[in-house]
């Protein structure tokens, strides 16, 4: 059985992505010209800049949600005790009709 990936799944991958693409580029920075690796550094620098402040918001968003999920959960908790109450019940009367039905012949 496989799980769907969550929004954070899917976020945390990115950020893994763009990890390696910061490595691609530190290792051909190394390879290419003092120009052209000067232009590379600066994009590496604005690559692990951005990966950072995508990585805080990744933080803030996850604990906002824990955080939601938390509240609606306990909201939520009285009525789906009802709610399992009644399915109960209502097997059990099932079971009674059954039984009452079969039990006549």
């Amino acid at each position: 059985m496989t799980k769907k990936k969550s929004t954070t799944q899917d976020i945390e991958e990115v950020l893994q992505e763009i990890g390696n693409k910061i490595e691609e580029l530190v290792q051909k920075g190394a390879e290419a010209g003092a120009e052209v690796k000067e232009e590379i550094e600066q994009k590496i620098k604005d690559l692990k800049e951005n990966k950072t402040s995508l990585e805080e918001e990744l933080r803030k968003g996850k604990e906002l949600l824990e955080r939601e999920f938390k509240e609606k959960k306990k909201e939520m908790e009285p009525k789906i005790q009802e709610s399992k109450g009644f399915f109960k019940e209502g097997v059990r009367q099932l079971g009674l009709a059954i039984k009452s039905l079969f039990g006549k012949k």
